[in-house]
């Protein structure tokens, strides 16, 4: 019983203290409070950014996406009938939708159905039948799976018959072959680009390859194909990888990001340290759409130097430091890194505390600067640049004003957006200096995650060599995609033809560009 009064004569117990004391601890408990706050935040964000959509969509739009999982559940629907069939002067051909289009020059195959000559009777009079016309029946997609053959070089040798009536000596001349891609190896122009392609551009191992390959009988060990692939790209893809750099950096405008690789046998570093691709493409109305890859050991600011000396232009970026130390180069901040902070301000918050909150405030405005960009992108760079000053410039002021009368507490992830946001406002603001610049760096960030996919799949490179290898097999295709050509018809051009030539010969490298390719296209067309 004493025990019980004791307790209870402790808990009504008054502690006097100093007003500093008390001052201090409540200054101690509200940084304690904010601490727990950000943290709680901190969780949240990080559960989102793990379970949650890494889209900044509205969750309206978020519903409308096509989940990967179950991809033909959610396309098919049973209700809607087959296509039909349209009339188009003397054929027909299925109405296809904006989903379903074929290309027009796709080869045409026909099977035609007639009577045997033992059917050709009439019915009535036994009298032979004769064809009065034609009908398409139907129009069916057929698709052929790679295939592999043996090509066998066979090489004739001549010699003259007169000479060998009358001289001792009979010269023998041989048919000229052309020089192989891999010298002894039975690597084909057409191999090499496959599995290139289906590497860097379908995201397919080399050991899934294998296997593939082996379901077909076919023994190609990934070995065998990795040194394929840094074979060729070092003594025929790096040659067009320097002349395409000298056009980039010839660009007035060029877009730049980079994303982590790692190397395992990197000397000098432990297997499980970064490594870097950084990557660049010169701007949507750049005469020359080049994208390419570099491998660096860091992420040191020397590297964007070093790659971009000679430069002169608009250079789009994230907030990253290391790009604003590049001499003669306009720095454009990605408009999208912002709304990306208020994004995640966002998402720390309660449901019912988002549509009232200065997080959504802030989002808003970078949605409607994002909003009159889409409305006006297929508009001249010089009439784009018009309608910014007279659409978008008033919404900036207006945003800037807003942000200026916030104080948030920064350490927050609403005091980290509006930092963020004044803290680069100028780099921000520097896509309405010219028409031909873009609010956001979205171009680069797609190489990037291009190379992510890759990566998620092939994990890391072996040596540093393979990362260089890596880089150069990618620039060749990402430069394909922008240009609109195929990366598989592009390669094998490539090394059919680049072991022809004397590639120390400036003018034989541009035999190997892009709009060679294109021009050859055309005339085989």
């Amino acid at each position: 019983m004493k025990n019980v009064e004791n307790i209870e004569k402790i808990a009504t117990e008054t502690i006097m203290i100093s007003r500093e004391e008390y001052d201090k601890l409540i200054d101690e408990n509200q940084k304690m409070q904010k601490q727990i706050q950000w943290l709680m935040e901190t969780i949240k964000l990080k559960n989102n950014k793990i379970f949650g959509s890494s889209s900044e969509k509205t969750s309206q739009e978020e519903s409308d996406q096509i989940s990967i999982f179950n991809e033909a559940e959610v396309e098919s629907n049973l209700t809607v009938p087959e296509p039909e069939l349209e009339e188009v002067k003397a054929h027909y051909r299925k109405k296809r939708s904006k989903k379903d289009r074929l290309p027009e020059d796709l080869p045409v195959e026909e099977i035609e159905y007639t009577l045997s000559e033992e059917e050709q009777v009439c019915p009535i009079c036994n009298e032979k039948l004769h064809v009065i016309g034609k009908e398409t029946v139907r129009e069916e997609l057929k698709i052929i799976p790679a295939k592999a053959v043996i090509v066998r070089h066979v090489r004739y040798s001549y010699a003259c018959r007169n000479c060998e009536k009358t001289n001792t000596e009979v010269p023998v001349i041989k048919a000229p072959v052309p020089n192989a891609v891999i010298r002894g190896g039975f690597a084909s122009p057409e191999a090499v680009a496959y599995i290139i392609t289906q590497k860097y551009l379908m995201d397919i191992p080399l050991y899934r390859q294998e296997q593939d390959f082996k379901r077909k009988d076919i023994l190609l060990s990934r070995q065998t194909m990795s040194n394929w692939i840094i074979k060729s790209s070092h003594m025929w893809l790096e040659p067009i990888y320097r002349k395409l750099h000298e056009r980039l950096v010839a660009s007035e405008v060029i877009h730049a990001d980079e994303t982590i690789l790692q190397v395992l046998k990197e000397p000098g570093k432990k297997p499980q340290s970064k490594s870097y691709m950084w990557l660049y493409r010169t701007g949507q109305y750049e005469k020359y759409q080049i994208a390419l890859y570099k491998y660096e050991r860091s992420r040191s600011t020397k590297h964007a130097e070093e790659y971009l000396k000679g430069f002169s232009g608009y250079l789009h970026c994230d907030g990253y430091q290391g790009y604003k130390n590049i001499k003669n180069a306009v720095i454009v901040q990605c408009f999208a890194h912002a709304r990306r902070k208020f994004d995640e301000a966002l998402n720390c918050l309660k449901t019912e505390e988002r549509k009232t909150s200065k997080a959504m405030i802030g989002y808003e405005y970078c949605n409607k600067l994002f909003e009159i960009e889409r409305n006006i992108k297929e508009l001249s760079p010089e009439e784009k640049l018009k309608k910014r000053q007279e659409l978008s410039r008033p919404i900036l002021d207006e945003f800037l004003v807003w942000l200026k009368s916030l104080n948030p507490a920064k350490q927050s992830h609403l005091g980290n957006a509006v930092n963020y946001t004044l803290n680069n406002w100028e780099n921000l603001n520097n896509y309405m200096l010219d028409g031909r610049l873009s609010i956001s760096n979205n171009s680069a960030e797609h190489l990037a995650k291009s190379f992510a996919l890759c990566r998620k799949n092939f994990l890391f490179s072996n040596t540093p060599k393979g990362a260089d290898s890596s880089a150069l097999a990618m620039s060749m295709v990402e430069t394909a995609k922008i240009n609109n050509i195929d990366a598989y018809e592009y390669l094998t051009y490539i090394f059919k033809n680049a072991p022809q030539l004397d590639l120390e010969k400036e003018e034989n490298i541009e035999k190997l560009l892009p709009e060679a390719f294109k021009n050859e296209k055309k005339k085989d067309s």
